[in-house]
């Protein structure tokens, strides 16, 4: 019974978005979904984060539920007592709200990827011309899937690191590929066949950034971000002692080594220090990539955003470090990964369309279903 409470909160939700998009009036709501949608994975993204870093993923130490409920207010006495039993524990009333709150936007997301399999497979069966596949939504409904999977893992499994990790790149792949055909689904005004030699560069920034992204993600479920309490140095040294043998197990629960000890500061150390350094190759890549392709003008915004993102990406991290880890500016620097990844994204596609023989999606040709 509770799991169909689920499901209609969910819809609940998601019926504003889709309220919106229809009663826009103009041709283009395929479109304007799917932008919304990226929009709203954006954001969720960006809640997940605030829900780890406010320690609110076991707010509901159960899934899909709360204590077998739909909502923390019928769990209302199983969540106090278990915050009586446990004051400084992970469950209390509002980080079951902020975990479940996060659950019930993720379904949300799920119900437009929905939507958008139903439109985009009505008009292929009705032969009307919306230029995209119906297997783009139907992959991309398998992919939220197996993103919930590992969300469900991320509770039972009690915030396991390679788990959580791996839940936050699924979300950015969602991210990815949700952008990926708003790109696709949005007319580009100019295109100059001279850009598609950058696109091995491109392709190349995009994979540095989703390993820092990893490296960055695995630094935050191993609560590391304050192993290093100094910038640029680390503990007063260049090269602190490090542990990267128990740092980087992945197999291994939270705070311990995969011995099942306590894992040591030196562990934590090699972790915050690599992700730090790597950043270094990242920043100094992307800076170089984006400088040379705002040379073009239907890549010039995106790249631009990216120089803005990096500088953003710099100061937030550095913030972290120095006062603090204040949960705005830690919330901040998630998303901000998650912005760069997708105007990372935006990048590439316009690049291989600039490919002889690849062309845009002509706005007046993009029609409702």
């Amino acid at each position: 019974m509770f799991l169909l409470q689920l499901g209609l909160i969910g819809l609940c939700i998601a019926l504003l978005p889709l309220s919106y998009v229809w009663v826009k009036a103009d041709d283009d709501k395929f479109r304007k979904l799917v932008w919304l949608t990226t929009f709203l994975t954006l954001d969720l993204i960006m809640f997940g984060g605030f829900t780890r870093l406010t320690d609110s993923g076991l707010g509901c130490p159960d899934w899909p539920g709360c204590y077998g409920t739909s909502s923390p207010f019928i769990a209302h006495a199983q969540i106090a007592a278990a915050y009586q039993a446990m004051p400084t524990g992970p469950v209390s009333m509002v980080k079951a709200w902020i975990e479940m709150l996060h659950r019930y936007f993720a379904m949300a997301i799920g119900v437009l990827i929905i939507a958008q399999m139903v439109i985009a497979w009505t008009a292929r069966v009705k032969k009307r011309p919306l230029h995209v596949s119906p297997w783009w939504p139907t992959g991309i409904l398998l992919l939220i899937l197996l993103q919930g999977a590992f969300g469900a893992w991320t509770v039972t499994l009690k915030l396991q690191p390679v788990i959580v990790t791996t839940h936050l790149l699924l979300g950015l792949a969602l991210l990815g590929v949700l952008g990926w055909l708003a790109a696709r689904m949005t007319p580009i005004p100019s295109l100059d066949t001279a850009a598609a030699r950058w696109m091995p560069a491109a392709a190349f920034g995009l994979i540095l950034l989703v390993v820092q992204i990893a490296l960055g993600g695995w630094v935050s479920t191993n609560y590391a971000v304050l192993a290093c309490t100094d910038f640029p140095l680390c503990n007063g040294q260049w090269v602190p002692p490090m542990n990267f043998e128990h740092g980087f197990h992945l197999w291994r629960a939270l705070g311990m080594t995969g011995d099942g000890d306590v894992i040591s500061q030196d562990a934590l150390v090699a972790i915050h220090w690599t992700h730090r350094t790597f950043a270094v190759v990242v920043v100094l890549y992307l800076l170089w990539l984006a400088l040379r392709l705002r040379r073009f003008e239907s890549l010039r915004k995106p790249a631009n955003g990216v120089l803005l993102m990096i500088v953003i990406q710099f100061l937030t991290g550095m913030s972290n470090i120095v006062l603090q880890w204040p949960l705005p500016v830690a919330v901040a620097h998630n998303g901000g990964a998650a912005i760069l990844l997708l105007l990372l994204v935006m990048l590439n596609f316009r690049i291989s369309s600039s490919r002889p023989g690849r062309a845009a999606v002509p706005a007046r040709d993009v029609v409702s279903a």
